[in-house]
């Protein structure tokens, strides 16, 4: 696993590289203090997850982070000192896997990085208050029924999708038609009762939901 932290302040990236060593996981790790850095050194077959602080000298915010996801073609985390609704519904919607606040703690810095490393997405709690009460009480048995409700396909599509992929190289990476991708994707948000991708990352990440075998 390739981890590429991409943040101006030098502390701040080591304290992030020091919790990343507690993680069971063999990781390499990659630094740079701003975007134009980060693809000046690295080619897209060098990162497998990207770090990105949304506020950076020079290119910033979701400028910066489309910019990443470009380049490097994999998984974008946002992390930041700022943790308004409205900066993080803007990143997932341009297609971040997660938001994880600077202000967390430790220990819920190093759950946040664990699922998103098992390719799960990570919101924190206040953003995701507005979904919770769409839930059942009971998250395990919601996501049961969920994850019960969907083909082996639907769900492999669901979570390339709100990994951020286009429907087009959706289509590539499981060698389907673009058109079956979108009928998929629709039996999802239906099961989620959502209508967009967006708030399919809210929801999926209320419930927990990772990749596993049933993909």
């Amino acid at each position: 696993m390739r981890v590429l932290i991409i943040d101006d302040h030098h502390l701040f990236r080591s304290g992030l590289r020091f919790l990343l060593t507690g993680l069971k996981q063999s990781i390499q790790y990659l630094e740079a203090s701003s975007c134009e850095e980060a693809t000046l050194l690295f080619d897209s077959n060098d990162v497998d997850v990207v770090l990105l602080d949304y506020y950076l000298p020079g290119v910033a915010g979701v400028d910066a982070l489309e910019r990443i996801k470009n380049h490097f073609q994999t998984n974008v985390v946002v992390i930041s000192s700022a943790d308004s609704p409205e900066i993080i519904h803007k990143v997932i919607n341009r297609g971040a896997v997660g938001f994880i606040p600077k202000s967390s703690s430790p220990e819920v810095l190093v759950a946040a990085l664990k699922l998103v490393l098992a390719k799960g997405v990570y919101l924190p709690p206040n953003v995701l208050d507005q979904y919770s009460s769409s839930l059942s009480p009971d998250c395990e048995k919601r996501r049961e029924e969920l994850l019960g409700s969907l083909s082996a396909r639907q769900l492999a599509v669901l979570m390339k999708a709100i990994q951020g992929l286009p429907n087009k190289a959706i289509a590539h990476e499981l060698d389907i038609a673009e058109g079956t991708v979108k009928s998929h994707l629709f039996a999802c948000y239906r099961a989620l009762e959502v209508d967009n991708r967006t708030d399919a990352v809210y929801v999926t990440a209320s419930l927990g939901l990772i990749p596993n075998n049933k993909q």
